[in-house]
């Protein structure tokens, strides 16, 4: 019996052909610093001119929101959403984005799917002045079946040292702000799925402005162009992703204080209401998930607080920075 990689679930010319087609996507993205065409071995970058630059890596995923993705058969906005997410992972150091790569893994290649995938990257890439300088498109029947695909993100930007947000200088009096986030981002889907499970994704609720599948899709929020303004002087950003606010915001926090944050000085936007009411879901249990309505935290000193407010309009005093020897860091009201 004669074998190929083909016959074992490897397609290598249909891959190469739609490397072909991504070349392009990714070519859209580029910034000057970029020295090297798609393909070759490794991503070439120039560092920009820098006093004493300092670089920041990161790198994540889109999790199980990648179900409602291939369900909805949509699939450029989970490229714009690990993009958009590792952005504010990095801003959260004081970073800017300057390069970018991705993983996208899945047992059958399916051309179009993953031109659509990348589109979303170049997309959100593009938004944030960030190059896609390569990545890795991998066929592995046996680990992935059906429609199953997985998706990682890579992300490396700059920022000075002495601009380097790190949240050492929060003290008791400093003030806390949120900023909307766009719906769920790209966490709590598990739970969000087992919720809805057996609920056709096209079902339109009253709470709802569109579809609950496109609820569900709605892309994570990139936070860089709002904060920028702000960026030099404040002191702390957390990203709301897993954990919530309570997993998050003490990530950024010195020793000896927590943040007091008063619910209900935000809305609570409808989609989570609808999530908790159909699952039966404990309050505290929805804020240690969610994001709960509130993408980013941060923080300035009390004497910033209406110069932030008019440099980020949108920006909500949730709290304020407390004294605190023990957990929790933080605490509601």
């Amino acid at each position: 019996m004669t074998h190929s990689y083909a016959a074992a679930g490897v397609d290598i010319p249909a891959a190469d052909a739609v490397k072909e087609r991504l070349k392009n996507l990714a070519r859209s993205t580029f910034r000057p610093e970029v020295l090297s065409e798609i393909g070759l071995f490794g991503g070439l970058f120039s560092m920009p001119a820098l006093r004493q630059g300092v670089l920041v890596s990161s790198a994540d995923g889109v999790g199980t929101k990648l179900k409602i993705a291939a369900a909805m058969g949509k699939y450029d906005t989970v490229g714009q959403d690990l993009v958009n997410h590792c952005v504010n992972d990095i801003l959260c150091c004081g970073a800017t984005p300057l390069f970018f790569l991705d993983y996208i893994a899945m047992g059958k290649l399916v051309p179009e799917r993953v031109v659509s995938l990348v589109n979303g990257l170049a997309t959100a890439c593009k938004e944030q002045n960030c190059a896609l300088v390569g990545g890795e498109t991998a066929e592995m029947p046996g680990v992935y079946s059906g429609d199953d695909f997985d998706m990682a993100g890579f992300i490396i930007g700059a920022v000075e040292r002495d601009e380097i947000k790190d949240g050492k200088s929060i003290k008791p009096g400093d003030a806390v702000f949120g900023l909307p986030s766009s719906g769920l981002h790209t966490n709590g889907y598990s739970l969000v799925r087992r919720v809805f499970e057996g609920v056709p994704l096209n079902e339109r609720y009253p709470k709802l402005d569109r579809s609950l599948g496109e609820a569900l899709l709605q892309v994570h929020r990139c936070y860089l162009p709002v904060v920028k303004p702000a960026l030099p002087w404040l002191k702390g950003l957390a990203h709301i992703t897993g954990g919530g606010l309570e997993g998050n915001v003490p990530r950024v926090l010195p020793q000896g204080v927590a943040v007091k944050i008063r619910r209900g000085s935000w809305e609570i936007p409808p989609l989570f209401r609808l999530i908790q009411e159909l699952g039966n879901i404990d309050t505290d249990e929805m804020y240690r998930v969610f994001n709960m309505g509130l993408g980013m935290v941060i923080i300035c000193g009390a004497e910033r607080s209406e110069e932030l407010a008019r440099a980020v309009p949108e920006a909500i005093r949730v709290g304020e920075v407390v004294g605190a020897e023990s957990k929790p860091r933080v605490v509601f009201e």
